[in-house]
């Protein structure tokens, strides 16, 4: 009982039309779509803070080997 079907979408957007209105729906739109953008950010910022005071650098990779070596 989810929104499997296409058709359960359609109508969660009518009702959320008709409750909210055609003005206040962009509104939603762009508060959530910030909020989300924040919440990346945390995320990534709170991993980078971690690396920086284990004394890691994001940007380098360790290198893994090659099957280049092994013919």
């Amino acid at each position: 009982m989810g929104l499997e079907n296409p058709l359960h979408i359609a109508v969660l957007l009518v009702l959320l039309l008709l409750v909210f209105g055609a003005k206040r729906l962009p509104e939603f739109g762009r508060s959530l779509g910030s909020g989300m953008r924040e919440f990346k950010n945390g995320i990534t910022g709170a991993s980078t803070t971690a690396a920086e005071s284990a004394g890691q650098d994001r940007t380098s990779h360790p290198r893994l080997p090659t099957d280049a070596g092994r013919r």
